[in-house]
This record gives structure tokens, C-alpha cells and sequence, in this order.
């Protein structure tokens, strides 16, 4: 049996080797039952190390492991802790994250073994195992050989890169999981770039080898080249890499030879991660990295501690900045401990852990030394890129359903939301009821919106527009790389689409064995509003679309996002069948018969350019006359539309309302008014 590890740099050297083991090496490596020692074979061209098994005991160099730095850094008195490794798990969606992480809980006991354990535990959020996506970045930490490993599991949606961006701080090294086929993707490469700008070391991991159409090298090469492109040091080029297949919870360093376990992976981690950097015995810094909500605890404040000793009871300075500092006392501190947080009375520097007792703390503020405490460098998110108008709900069926409806409710609820989303912005509309709420994507405010209705408010939401700048009285907008994976049959309507809405072709080419295409654009973020179901809908349903946000480029020009007009209530009332059947000949409906509706509602799709007011609320006249039988009505099933696709749909005169048991739309009545006053 062999196994090959490959360096990926160019000006890598043989090492020399002995048969006795290095001294300078202070601990001895076993991967998976192996011992690793003197190379069999080595060949310059591939730069590829084989090893044979079991008589082997020269250790897997990594090229920021702990072996290969001195154990106190000569520049300061910073020292290493080797007892502890932070880590973040980072990923593009759909490539294995949370699912790694499940495999990574079991197999560290965790859990008892007649333990129910549900799929994707981490996505705890309702939401989340709705959707199938992580939406918040979550803490947990697991032992392994005597050392703590404490996991962050991130989101994969780039509209949720405020929280990977926030939390990468709190760690030492990556493991980024890049899919087996798909290779690096564009959140791939903006959560590298983010760890690869803080200095992290980044453990590669090809998750999903079981595929069928698994293509390990590519992934691996077209990887090495991302890093290059994003100007790695020669350091972080020298990347490990595992194989992994989260969902049977196996791992190893060649694809065609994995362990039955995940043992590669850990000891990858323990090698290839340093411990954290801390300064043991000097002042106590912790930035509040996130912060959580508990009703009998109250504000939570999690970070990880970069200097000091903190413990339970202590007197403490909270600081923005230099100048901005006020005092508070710790009431309960808390480390993670497998699955869930455990009271500590003391933690150490390097160590993560959650903080009680300071009512008022934020995210980016430093909990300090009383005495001489000084500030860490606050957390910097990128801007957001489209923006949303909040009002209240004017609708004549206002009050209904919803428990908070007002103005100063809502008002209170999104600034609330500032507290925790450090990539949403808001500030006051045109009105005293109108608010502009800014995020990352229509993807990030909708995930806000569908929060805040299962809570009970009851609102009003326009439709998604751009950020734009002016530099140099020159108009920029936001320009997004748009990654589409669609089957070559349907590539021809996907290709229009996306020209249509000025799209510029990077790259296109073909994927793996099932006859896929890969198409890659720079598309206007203008472009994309509503482009996701023109796109489903174009590919019969098989098309996958990803964006991510790229710069800022010249406007592009008008662009067309929705073709046809809408259908529109008549009057207040109940929908009939009657009505419905004459009415479905006009387009798509989305409403059914027997369904409360008022003047202004939109309760179908035109099958024409323009909007069309239909009296939908008809009864049939009934006469004196008999008639032999009655004519038999059939109704075509109405359209479903959820929160996501109401937002896609609506115009600038629309607006989505919002109310916990329904979602409606309708035109914008002061768009109709200020169409009569001319």
C-alpha cells in the first residue's frame, strides 16, 4: 500500500533523509494506522512524495505547522498554546460543511451512542433546516489526543459573507472543503481570499470523493491556481491536502486509499494548524466576535481571548476605542465543550468562550483589563450592494394577522437587527414609516423579512434595488460573477438570458461525465433581480446559479428584468369560480376561489406587456330561469409563490406584503396617485 503527498510549489526541494528521526521534530505522527519515515521513491518533475507503509517515521512536513516554528517567537514575547487549535470551516454552499462537521461530532463521542441525532445538526435555526442552508456561523468544539479543537461552522451563501468575514478572526487556520466536481466556486474563492489576507493557515479539503464523476486533480490544481491568483505567499501555497467523504465519515490522503475514519483529517489539523498566538501573562484583550440572546442570561458576548486570563466575577473595561471606554463585571463565563457550553470560572488566553453579564456589549467592542486594558482593532465588513424599502402595512387588511404592526414597532425591530448583522445597514426613508434597509443580496434582507414575520410583524417591502456610487461624476454600479451549471440541451435559452441582461461571457466549459455545461459571467447586480426563477423556468428547473459580488464597473444601460404585466383585483371581496374562469384566460392566476382579496391586489401574471384590472369577485347572475344542469368549472391550480419569488416578481409600482400567515402583493398606491394628478 502507498500514499502520496503532493507539495504544490515550484521551488520545492527534496529533503535530505535519515534513517533516524530528526530531533528538531518534537512529536511523532501516526495518519490513520501509518507511521510515516524514510521516502521510497521521490520524483523531481511531479514533486511528489511516496512513502511506503508501515515503517515509516519521518513526520508529514506542513508548511505552517507547529514543528516547523519555534515554540516562542523571537520578535515578542508571544507564545504558542499546543493544547488547543481554533478552526473555521469555510466553503462555498453545497459543498459539505455542516455535514463534515457532523461526521467530525460523532466520531470525537460527542454524542452517546443510542443518541438521536438529527442530519445537519449544527443548522439549528428553524430556517436553516428549512431551506438546507447555514445561514448564522455557530461555535462547537470537539477533543482529540488530549488536544481541544473548537469549530466554527460558516455560512456558504455569499449574501452571509458579513459572518464569515467576522468570525475568522477568532481562529488560527481554515479547512477549506471544495467539492469533488465543482472544484473551487466564487465563494470559494472570497472566503479564501478573506483567510489568506489574516495571515491563516488553509488545510484543503476535496470533500465528496465518492462521487461518481470525481475529478480529484482538476479540483486540486484549479485550487493551486486560485491561490496563486489571489497572491499567496509561498507558505500558504504549500497547502495540505485530504480526501474526505463527510457524509460516510471517512478521510486519507490519497483519494483511492481512505481510512475508515476521519483520522487523516485530525491529525492534519493537530500538524498543519498552529495553536493560538497569546500573550499569557499581559493585559486581558477579548474582541466580541458574535453575539447571542438567552431570556434568563441576557446578552451573551463570544470571542476568543487573545491575551490574559479571564475569569468569573471579574471587574472589566469595555472599549470601543481609546476614548470610549465604560466598566463592567463578568457574572458567568462559559467555554464549549463538545456540543454545548460549559461554566468555566477561569479561561486562558487562545481559548473561545462566552461572556455574561455585560447588558450593553456589541459586536467589534473589547472587554479589557480594568486597569490597562487597550482596544483590539475593530471588525471590518464589506459594503452592501442592494438595498430595500420597509413601510408599514397599508393594505385594507392591515391588523389582521399580524400582532406588531406600527411604525415605532418596526422601527425598533430593525435597528435591533444591526446589533447582530454587522453587514446590514438601515436608516430612515423619506417618510417617518419608511425605512432603507441595505445588505450583501436580496437573499440576506429576505432571510431578515421572513424572520421578522414568524415573530409577528405585519409590513410592506418594495422591490430590491442597487447601490450605486459616482466617482468622478462618473455613475458606477455593483458588478456580480455569475457561475450557471446547466445541461448542454437547455444552454442555448440560458445563454440569451443572461446576454439580455447584460451579461459578458468569461469562461464556458464542460463538467465532468453528465454532459453539464459550466457557463461564467460578469453581469450587472441589476441583472440578477429576478434572474433566478427566468432562469429555473429557461432550464425546466435543472439550471444551479451562483453570484458573488466582484467590483464596481461603469453603469451598463437599461435593462429589461420582467416582460409581462400583471393582473390586478377590481374591487374588495371574495375571488368566485365564476370570475376565476374567464379571468385565467387573461394569464396565470395566483390566487384559487374563495380567497379574501382587495383593489390593488396583484392576483395573477398578464400574458401581455402592461397591467390588466380584473373584476375576479363576479357572481353569476341568478335568474328565474332554470337551466337543465349547471356548467362545470375548470380552474387551472394557481401559481405558489413564496417570499423569494414575490420579491423576484415585483416592479418598481409594486410593493410584497408581508403579515405572518399570508404574503400579498399589490401595486404601490402612491404610484397610482401620482399617475391620476397627471
Amino acid at each position: 500500500m502507498e500514499m502520496a503527498i503532493t507539495f504544490h510549489h515550484s521551488s520545492f526541494k527534496a529533503p535530505s533523509i535519515s534513517p533516524n528521526p530528526n530531533p528538531k521534530y518534537p512529536f511523532h505522527t501516526q495518519l490513520s494506522g501509518l507511521s510515516l519515515s524514510p521516502f521510497s521513491s521521490f520524483n523531481s518533475k511531479t514533486a511528489c512524495l511516496k512513502f511506503r507503509s508501515r515503517n515509516l517515521t519521518e513526520p508529514v512536513k506542513c508548511s505552517v505547522s507547529q514543528a516547523a516554528q519555534p515554540a516562542i517567537d523571537k520578535r515578542s514575547h508571544l507564545k504558542r498554546r499546543s493544547d488547543i487549535r481554533n478552526i473555521a470551516i469555510v466553503a462555498h454552499v453545497d459543498h459539505g460543511k455542516t455535514t463534515l462537521v457532523d461526521a467530525m461530532l460523532r466520531q470525537s463521542k460527542v454524542f452517546r451512542d443510542n443518541q438521536f441525532i438529527q442530519e445537519r445538526v449544527m443548522d439549528s435555526n428553524d430556517l436553516e433546516r428549512e431551506r438546507g442552508i447555514t445561514i448564522l456561523s455557530k461555535n462547537t468544539s470537539i477533543t482529540y489526543k488530549d488536544t481541544k479543537i473548537n469549530i466554527i461552522d460558516t455560512p456558504g451563501h455569499s449574501d452571509f459573507g458579513g459572518e464569515v468575514e467576522r468570525i475568522l478572526n477568532m481562529v488560527e487556520g481554515v479547512l477549506l472543503v471544495v467539492d469533488s466536481v465543482e472544484g473551487p466556486m466564487p465563494q470559494t474563492r472570497f472566503v479564501l481570499k478573506k483567510a489568506l489576507e489574516f495571515g491563516l493557515a488553509v488545510v484543503v479539503v476535496v470533500n465528496k470523493i465518492d462521487r461518481p464523476s470525481a475529478r480529484p486533480d482538476f479540483v486540486i490544481n484549479s485550487t493551486f491556481e486560485l491561490f496563486i491568483e489571489l497572491n499567496a505567499t509561498d507558505e500558504q501555497c504549500d497547502f495540505q491536502v485530504i480526501y474526505a467523504s463527510g457524509i460516510k465519515g471517512k478521510a486519507g490522503l490519497s483519494p483511492d486509499n481512505l481510512a475508515e475514519d476521519l483520522g487523516p483529517l485530525f491529525e492534519s489539523i493537530i500538524r498543519c494548524i498552529p495553536g493560538p498566538h497569546i500573550d499569557k501573562d499581559g493585559a486581558l484583550q477579548m474582541l466580541a466576535t458574535n453575539i447571542e440572546y438567552d431570556e434568563h442570561k441576557g446578552r451573551i458576548a463570544i470571542g476568543r481571548l487573545h491575551a490574559g486570563v479571564l475569569q468569573k466575577g471579574m471587574e472589566v473595561r469595555v472599549c470601543t476605542s481609546e476614548d470610549s471606554c465604560r466598566f463592567g463585571r463578568i457574572s458567568e463565563l462559559f467555554v464549549y465543550e463538545k456540543f454545548s457550553r460549559t461554566p468555566a470560572e477561569r479561561v486562558e488566553a487562545g481559548d473561545i468562550c462566552a461572556v455574561c453579564g455585560i447588558e450593553d456589549i456589541q459586536i467589534g467592542e473589547t472587554i479589557a483589563d480594568k486597569a490597562s486594558g487597550k482596544p483590539l482593532p475593530a471588525i471590518k465588513v464589506e459594503e452592501p450592494t442592494v438595498k430595500m424599502a420597509f413601510s408599514i402595512n397599508t393594505s385594507p387588511f392591515v391588523g389582521r394577522e399580524g400582532k406588531y404592526v406600527t411604525s415605532r414597532n418596526l422601527r425598533d425591530r430593525l435597528y435591533r437587527e444591526l446589533e447582530r448583522n454587522l453587514a446590514m445597514r438601515v436608516e430612515d426613508g423619506e417618510t417617518a414609516d419608511t425605512f432603507i434597509v441595505s445588505g450583501r443580496g436580496t437573499l440576506h434582507i429576505t432571510i431578515l423579512i421572513e424572520n421578522m414575520r414568524r415573530e409577528g410583524y405585519e409590513f410592506m417591502v418594495g422591490p430590491p434595488k442597487v447601490i450605486n456610487k459616482k466617482v468622478d461624476d462618473k455613475l458606477l454600479e455593483p458588478y456580480e460573477i455569475a457561475t450557471v451549471e446547466v445541461p448542454e440541451e437547455h444552454m442555448g435559452a440560458v445563454v440569451e438570458l443572461l446576454g439580455r441582461r447584460r451579461g459578458q461571457m468569461i469562461d464556458m466549459q464542460g463538467v465532468g461525465s453528465e454532459g453539464t455545461t459550466f457557463l461564467k459571467y460578469k453581469i450587472p447586480t441589476r441583472g440578477l433581480l429576478g434572474l433566478r426563477n427566468a432562469i429555473l423556468t429557461a432550464s425546466r428547473g435543472t439550471a444551479i446559479l451562483n453570484t458573488i459580488f466582484d467590483s464596481y464597473g461603469p453603469w451598463a444601460g437599461d435593462i429589461v428584468t420582467r416582460d409581462l404585466g400583471s393582473l390586478v383585483a377590481f374591487e374588495d371581496g371574495s375571488s368566485t369560480s365564476y370570475a376565476l374562469a374567464s379571468s385565467q384566460e387573461r394569464g396565470q392566476m395566483f390566487i384559487g376561489p374563495g380567497v379574501e382579496v382587495y383593489k390593488g391586489q396583484i392576483v395573477g401574471i398578464h400574458q401581455r406587456p402592461g397591467d390588466l384590472s380584473l373584476n375576479i369577485c363576479k357572481k353569476k347572475a341568478a335568474t328565474n330561469v332554470r337551466s337543465n344542469k349547471e356548467q362545470t368549472v375548470v380552474l387551472d391550480t394557481p401559481l405558489d409563490y413564496s417570499l423569494d419569488d414575490c420579491i423576484e416578481y415585483i416592479q418598481e409600482d409594486e410593493l410584497v406584503e408581508v403579515t405572518p400567515s399570508s404574503i400579498r402583493m399589490c401595486k404601490n398606491p402612491k404610484f397610482a396617485a401620482a399617475k391620476k394628478s397627471r
